[in-house]
């Protein structure tokens, strides 16, 4: 038995040893495995049994989904260590560059897009009896090269909205 835990020391897990010592559900630890991020077999009683690897794998599958990273990237970054031993960390130094580099990039977009969507989206009564029916807003162009005036019904404002918001996003190469 180890020091702070009663599950025995062993070099394969269970699920429910992985989930316990991770702190995640056991079906999330099924989701990895079936997203491929972590790798389990079958004993001669058909249980699935983990290597302890995964413990360090699953944690840092936690680390990355808080930082919004996306699966597929988590999965790329697990994919280019070595297999069968449990990442160092020299390796968490590599894969938490890596993503640096990503926040970066996803932060500087959302600012952009925050910034964007002061200077694009004013809304401006057009007269005393149309504010009440019609609202005035500024947007972009689909193209992003021009501003142009829309007059729309109230109704339709939050949908004008969130179509240009969308049109923005995808202008900005996605996020």
């Amino acid at each position: 038995m180890t020091k702070n835990s009663s599950i025995p020391f062993s070099a394969e897990l269970s699920v429910g040893d992985v989930a316990t010592r991770s702190g995640v559900a056991v079906s999330a630890i099924h989701f990895y495995e079936s997203k491929g991020l972590i790798t389990s077999w079958r004993n001669s009683g058909n249980q699935r049994r983990y290597p302890r690897e995964a413990l360090r794998r699953v944690s840092i599958i936690k680390v990355a989904q808080r930082l919004g990273i996306p699966l597929a990237s988590i999965k790329q970054a697990l994919d280019s260590l070595p297999k069968g031993r449990t990442p160092t960390d020299q390796d968490w130094k590599k894969l938490s560059a890596r993503w640096h580099a990503e926040l970066d990039e996803r932060i500087t977009k959302l600012t952009e897009l925050r910034k964007d969507q002061a200077e694009y989206i004013g809304v401006k009564p057009e007269g005393p009896f149309k504010a009440e029916v019609h609202t005035h807003m500024v947007l972009p162009s689909p193209d992003g090269n021009e501003d142009r005036s829309v007059l729309v019904d109230r109704v339709d404002y939050e949908q004008v909205v969130a179509e240009r918001e969308a049109e923005h996003i995808r202008r900005l190469g996605g996020l």
